[in-house]
């Protein structure tokens, strides 16, 4: 963080550093949930803790709710440049800063809310899995290459798939491109703003290298743009401003299923094979895995069908007695106008209905425009808000113009969503505290790297001469401090951190040893050139 930080001065959005102080974010030790909270809670967000990678609909989900997902763990030294893994780091310091702006926190909350109505796919949820398992594989240094290898092949069969991008993945990748690796600004003249630069020592300076990164302006094309989360990227999208953020997040948005609605989007959600729901013009909404829809000759939907559990609600509640477990085993309704009728069925008055034969107790046969007719005995009407939402049948039989049976008095109750048109289509349930299907577990858990007691301890003893709770001075001390670095002989981030507070001679050595240790380990030349001169950050950046 004290490189981050003094890396990002000019290059990052000037509300940054102000952004990093606001939030809670100290640059001296790991920050607290609290902490964050005490911070955040004055501008309206909050903070939670999860275990690395958690499934998109989640995240966004969290995100519309005003809620920053922090990841449980720390990157280990040997990705400090860049992680392959979600860390403390990256969400606190990447994301939290730029809560402070109000146009982009307003932005990235209505990001959360179109990404939950995103419809996702079977395989999206295997490339989750796939990307969780590959990153908790590479950040945790006991993983074989074996193991990383296979990793990497699995994501790379996946991404290989001849299916189509599905709306979740296309908006995931926005999602990449801006809320993670965005730029502001223009092609030749812009800032960093995108959480995965700003917490990566590495992007951060690689990123604006124009001849290995490539800048384009930002359009809705973005989302035609795949990307790796393991590697650094080979361009980056710049955005003009907060505002041009919102119109390309609303310019895609426009052309989603929860926006279209209509028999081509409930054959979206059909061949996504997941949990969706369908929004009825009168409001009533069904949960499901959609199965089937029929459609008339102009492509208007007639009939809808979900296979297994479905949810019935209105207003984003499920209705009473019209949960799972009264609908276990799927839900079929039509959509359309009855014949005679000038109005969508929702909207007459009982009395209207019973002037159109339609009583409670009483036979009731109705014949839609597309030729499906409804025929049997109305046991009661569910209304809310005015409306007519479902009509309950017994002894009902449902079948389409060509004599399709498409249900069967002997199949029991038959209930009657009411609509004319489907308007909206989208991903997940309507109700999701009444149910949760659509919300998987990840399959993998982090790994737990034991750490050493003692080395934990001599750092521990560094930082308390840091705070003066020991006194530097003391010769106890200083044996205790030379006694560290003769234990571990290949520890560079101690030497670093004993250079803040070690007497002349010992930071002699110290410098010394981190030398030594550039020259024989590739990986930490640049490490140790830090750790011995902090205005070589500037200097590189430079």
């Amino acid at each position: 963080m004290k490189h981050l930080t003094g890396q990002l001065e000019k290059t990052a959005h000037p509300v940054y550093l102000d952004g990093l102080a606001r939030t809670g974010i100290a640059l001296d030790h790991i920050p607290s949930i609290e902490e964050m909270n005490a911070c955040l809670t004055q501008l309206g967000w909050r903070a939670v803790v999860v275990d690395g990678f958690i499934p998109p609909a989640i995240f966004m989900e969290f995100q519309a709710l005003k809620v920053l997902v922090i990841a449980l763990d720390m990157r280990s030294v040997y990705n400090v440049f860049y992680t392959p893994a979600p860390d403390i780091v990256h969400e606190s310091a990447g994301h939290a800063p730029f809560i402070v702006d109000i146009d982009y926190a307003e932005f990235l909350q209505r990001f959360g809310a179109v990404g939950m109505k995103a419809i996702a796919t079977r395989e999206d949820l295997e490339q989750y899995e796939a990307i969780r398992k590959l990153s908790i594989l590479k950040e945790c240094p006991d993983s074989s290459s074996d193991e990383i290898a296979s990793g990497e092949a699995e994501l790379e069969r996946l991404a290989q798939s001849e299916q189509p991008p599905s709306e979740a993945a296309l908006l995931t990748r926005l999602h990449w491109w801006t809320v993670e690796y965005g730029l502001v600004g223009d092609p030749d003249d812009y800032h960093i703003f995108g959480a995965g630069l700003l917490s990566s020592l590495g992007e951060s300076r690689h990123c604006l290298n124009d001849e290995a990164v490539r800048k384009v302006p930002l359009t809705v094309d973005a989302v035609n743009t795949a990307y790796d989360i393991t590697r650094e990227q080979p361009q980056l999208f710049v955005t003009k401003s907060c505002k041009h953020l919102s119109q390309v997040l609303e310019e895609f948005a426009a052309s989603m299923c929860f926006k279209r609605g209509g028999a081509e989007s409930l054959r979206t959600a059909i061949d996504a094979a997941s949990m969706c729901t369908a929004t009825y013009d009168s409001g009533m909404q069904v949960s499901g895995v959609f199965c089937e829809v029929l459609c008339d000759a102009v492509g208007n939907a007639t009939y809808l069908r979900t296979s297994g559990p479905t949810q019935l609600a209105y207003r984003d509640q499920e209705i009473i007695g019209h949960g799972v477990a009264w609908h276990s085993e799927g839900f079929g309704s039509p959509i359309g106008h009855i014949k005679d009728f000038s109005r969508c069925l929702s909207e007459y008055t009982i009395d209207e209905l019973a002037a159109h034969n339609i009583a409670i107790g009483k036979p009731v046969r109705l014949e839609y425009l597309s030729g499906i007719t409804v025929e049997g005995t109305l046991d009661k009407v569910f209304r809310q808000d005015h409306r007519n939402l479902i009509l309950t049948f017994s002894d009902c039989s449902v079948q389409d113009l060509h004599g399709r049976i498409l249900f069967d008095p002997a199949w029991g109750t038959y209930d009657l969503a009411v609509g004319s048109s489907i308007p909206s289509v989208y991903g997940g349930v309507a109700d999701r505290t009444a149910l949760q299907l659509y919300k998987p577990t990840p399959h993998t858990e982090t790994i737990r790297v034991e750490h050493d007691v003692q080395l934990m301890a001599c750092y521990a003893l560094v930082e308390n001469v840091r705070r003066a709770e020991k006194n530097s001075s003391d010769p106890d001390i200083q044996d205790a401090l030379t006694a560290a670095l003769e234990a571990y002989p290949e520890e560079w981030l101690l030497r670093a951190e004993m250079l803040t507070v070690a007497s002349k001679a010992l930071h002699e050595r110290l410098v010394d040893e981190l030398r030594s240790l550039g020259e024989t380990h590739d990986a930490l030349q640049e490490l140790t050139a830090l750790a011995i001169n902090p205005e070589y950050a500037f200097a590189k950046s430079a």
